[in-house]
């Protein structure tokens, strides 16, 4: 057996990172102030996103962005994010890679184009539950226009091309509370189970915060990784990434190295277990 000893090589074959955004790449104000998070002055913050009438939203702090700005130098960015097609335009960074959107429903290639072989999968796993989401979006849209409700309820849907034709499809649901009342959406997870029948055989539901996401077990960002690892990256290249919720540690692990940040729901639950 030959033994070799490693060597500087300035020829730098770029590895993958694969990262979550919100909360992990940059966050609103409100949870920089919850964080306590450093060099976040506001004379310092770097907008990252805007709300639906174009006004600032998301922040990175100076740390972050010198953070992001080495990402872009030294990898090849991946976006992996729960945010949707016409949520990500209004993330105001520069992306020229993969992106896996909507829980991973969606994939996007490197010049923004939706992969055909992906969205024929998708097809085929969400067509057959159309029923039960039309169901339960009918449930809380109800319940949401009801004066006692604080439940701010959203059906994400996207086009899915079945083979010959393209076809509206919800993809998942999403819940949050008008008041940010993150026990009443743990109560109300508690309580999904029973709108349905086999509910648990067909979705499953992620909190985190003030996000409550109603999801079919096919959409995960582990699948679309998953598949990008195995049919389109180069296995040579190594790979790492960042997430900060319990929903992004299955992508995270199919990866050569992954962290969290030092804030956020994979952070917090590390911390109650060292702590217990």
């Amino acid at each position: 057996m030959t033994t070799s000893f490693f060597k500087a090589n300035s020829d730098i074959n770029k590895p993958y990172a694969l990262m979550d955004l919100d909360d992990t790449l940059f966050q609103t104000q409100r949870k920089i102030d919850a964080w306590d998070l450093p060099t976040t002055e506001r004379e310092t913050l770097v907008c990252a996103t805007v709300n639906k009438q174009d006004e600032p939203l998301s922040f990175m702090s100076q740390r972050q962005a010198i953070f992001f700005n080495w990402l872009l130098a030294s990898t090849e960015l991946i976006v992996v994010t729960a945010r949707d097609r016409s949520e990500i335009k209004r993330v105001k960074l520069p992306f020229d890679s993969w992106q896996v959107l909507t829980h991973g429903a969606i994939i996007l290639t490197s010049d923004g184009a939706l992969l055909s072989s992906w969205q024929q999968h998708m097809y085929s796993k969400l067509a057959p539950l159309q029923d039960k989401l039309n169901q339960l979006s009918e449930l809380f849209t109800s319940h949401s226009q009801s004066e006692q409700s604080h439940l701010v309820f959203t059906p994400h849907i996207d086009s899915f091309n079945n083979g010959s034709t393209d076809e509206e499809l919800t993809i998942y649901l999403a819940i949050k509370h008008a008041q940010k009342d993150h026990q009443a959406l743990v109560d109300l997870a508690e309580k999904l189970p029973t709108l349905i029948r086999d509910f648990d055989q067909d979705f499953y539901v992620h909190v985190n915060a003030n996000n409550l996401a109603i999801l079919p077990h096919a959409v995960h960002k582990r699948h679309a990784v998953q598949f990008l690892l195995e049919h389109h990256l180069d296995h040579q290249r190594p790979s790492f990434g960042f997430g900060d919720s319990l929903a992004d540690l299955p992508f995270l692990q199919l990866l050569d190295w992954y962290g969290m940040p030092n804030h956020g729901q994979l952070h917090e639950q590390y911390q109650s277990k060292s702590s217990g």
